[in-house]
């Protein structure tokens, strides 16, 4: 597998932004007291900064984020339970019947694009 870049910078342009995206995929299961984890983190902040620095996301509750997010992405609620495992917790979820989890925050935030605190804010269940 190749490395993208391991001297990171402030991005700053889509391309930098993309780098970091896909050289974090590659990481991301790095073991803790390795470069590669040092990596991770630093990659974390430098994508998690990018994001609140370019993205205007819509004004509306986390359930609706989530599913503008996967229309963009093409994915439906089957993607984010192969990455969750449950989907009947995902329907629960999609449906206002059940609150997302801290656990569901951090996969959906990785996957979506979706800052995590734009997640955590509170909603309605039906």
């Amino acid at each position: 597998m190749k490395k993208l870049k391991t001297d990171w910078f402030l991005i700053e342009t889509e391309q930098d932004y993309d780098a970091a995206l896909t050289r974090y995929e590659q990481v991301r299961h790095a073991g803790k007291a390795t470069t590669d984890h040092k990596e991770k983190l630093l990659l974390a902040h430098l994508i998690s900064d990018f994001e609140a620095r370019t993205s205007e996301l819509p004004e509306v509750d986390p359930v609706e984020l989530i599913k503008i997010r996967m229309k963009d992405f093409g994915y439906k609620p089957v993607d984010l339970a192969k990455e969750y495992g449950d989907k009947g917790t995902i329907s629960k979820v999609l449906n206002y019947k059940q609150a997302l989890s801290l656990t569901m925050v951090r996969k959906f935030s990785r996957l979506l694009h979706i800052p995590a605190d734009a997640l955590i804010a509170e909603y309605e269940l039906r």
